[in-house]
């Protein structure tokens, strides 16, 4: 009896640790949101497959994306991100698809179909962005902490009217997020270490 109730303590520390480390990523490297006349929510591409409709993964982070729409902002422009991975089509064009013809979006859209990595997200959307007043980047919390590193680093001007989106909410996919996060931080780590080592 003992033991398992230590199992089921390490098992929900464990889901807890993950729950924390998703709820920080989603507040780093943002600013306040203020009266903002435009803002461009940017939704990151995940590698699909060769199927004819996102994945599930890119499917969330659509819902993710529609959700972190704020309606008392003048103009919302949704942006799809992703090149062609193992299929013909873009994930950004699976992106959009989904959120157009699946989830009824009715508002501006516009992809960005050329990016192989996020470095290169980034890079490609910043013609897309720098018109607006705030961006927002949707994707998972540790991923669009990574997105918003690159832009503080590319363009640390645009960097400066970036604030939270919605991809955080508590107890969302839950049993993931452990395995998310230990992906996560150690992709984000590597990805300071590089942008250390271009100072040097």
């Amino acid at each position: 009896m003992a033991r398992k109730m230590w199992v089921a303590l390490g098992l929900c520390g464990f889901v807890g640790w993950g729950e924390f480390v998703h709820w920080r990523a989603s507040r780093a490297e943002v600013g306040v949101r203020s009266g903002a006349g435009s803002e461009a929510v940017v939704v990151l591409g995940f590698r699909n497959g060769p199927g004819a409709r996102a994945n599930a993964l890119n499917r969330w982070r659509v819902r993710a994306a529609l959700r972190s729409i704020d309606r008392a902002v003048g103009t919302s422009i949704l942006i799809c991100s992703g090149g062609s991975g193992a299929g013909s089509v873009s994930e950004a064009a699976l992106l959009a698809r989904y959120a157009v013809a699946e989830r009824g979006f009715a508002g501006p859209v516009q992809l960005e179909d050329r990016s192989r990595s996020t470095w290169q997200n980034v890079e490609n959307l910043i013609p897309l962005i720098e018109h607006v007043d705030q961006i927002k980047f949707v994707s998972n919390p540790l991923h669009a902490q990574k997105a918003r590193l690159y832009l503080r680093h590319q363009r640390p001007d645009l960097a400066a009217r970036v604030v939270r989106s919605v991809d955080y909410r508590l107890g969302e996919a839950f049993p993931l997020k452990p395995l998310f996060a230990l992906y996560g931080l150690r992709d984000l780590t590597r990805a300071k270490r590089s942008l250390a080592a271009q100072q040097l």
